[in-house]
């Protein structure tokens, strides 16, 4: 009993925390897309939305999460001197439901699609939790398509998450997510809201399924990285650091060249409230970019 109680409690926290983060970034984004569509990909049509002009970058959300909920804030600041490419994964926002099995792999290459059918040959990519995931893989996929890759409270491997956030997801159940600020959002814009339950469930099942891009793999990564994470945001920092280590990062800058790659940790922030500090992130991200 006191296991579920503790179960609850965990979940009701993260809803509550999603909820503050679409509030605030639904009420921040306030302009409309240049363009918006539909790509095919892998079987599938992948949403999309472009704002802005200037050098291209793609926008990768977090899991449960529409353009909206997860870059409201972000975008009018980024498309003052950005194309801003945003998408909605599998199942999420207005891109329908599949039965198509999800994982990270046949997601970096539905990317892939529509930067083909957008006619974008190379972008600089940025991903938050889940799509920060994705955006790894699509840079180890595709390495030619990446330019600069901004990773924000996010991993490349499961192990990566500090055990108790594994752990939390085994709970999970589909019927948590009813009357939740998660299932408003999805009502608001997806093209058949009675897929909910079953996008809720495919998405528990991906969650629990392990997945690893591969030490080496990373350390392959010739594009200048860019890692941002709160400092409790259930990223091990161990692992962490192991990862910028990885992509050049960790050396004594006074002997030795400053490497390309950079890391930030931002003080007092969570997992969800990391994507919050708007000011910030945007700060991190415009001085790497530039």
């Amino acid at each position: 009993m006191k296991n579920l109680i503790k179960t609850n409690n965990h979940l009701k926290s993260i809803l509550i925390a999603i909820a503050m983060l679409t509030a605030v970034q639904t009420k921040g984004q306030e302009i409309k897309p240049t363009i918006s569509g539909y790509a095919p990909a892998n079987g599938i049509k992948v949403y999309y939305e472009v704002y802005g002009e200037g050098k291209p970058i793609v926008l990768l959300h977090g899991a449960f999460m529409t353009i909206g909920t997860n870059w409201g804030e972000l975008i009018p600041e980024l498309s003052k001197t950005r194309k801003v490419i945003a998408i909605e994964m599998q199942g999420h926002g207005h891109t329908p439901f599949s039965d198509r099995k999800l994982d990270i792999a046949t997601l970096a290459s539905d990317v892939d699609g529509v930067m083909s059918y957008l006619k974008v040959d190379s972008a600089d990519v940025a991903g938050y939790s889940m799509g920060g995931s994705v955006a790894y893989q699509f840079t180890v996929q595709y390495p030619k398509r990446v330019k600069k890759l901004m990773i924000i409270s996010s991993t490349y491997k499961t192990s990566g998450w500090l055990p108790a956030i594994n752990d939390g997801f085994k709970d999970f159940k589909p019927e948590f997510f009813i009357n939740t600020p998660i299932k408003t959002a999805y009502d608001a814009v997806a093209p058949d809201k009675t897929k909910f339950i079953k996008f809720i469930e495919q998405m528990i099942v991906f969650a629990g399924v392990s997945f690893n891009v591969g030490d080496a793999n990373i350390a392959k990564i010739t594009a200048p990285v860019l890692l941002i994470s709160g400092d409790n945001d259930g990223l091990d920092k161990v692992e962490l650091m192991k990862t910028y280590q990885l992509l050049g990062g960790g050396v004594s800058a006074d002997l030795a060249p400053m490497p390309k790659s950079q890391l930030a940790i931002v003080p007092s922030q969570g997992h969800v409230s990391l994507m919050m500090q708007t000011k910030t992130i945007l700060g991190y991200l415009n001085g790497f970019l530039k």
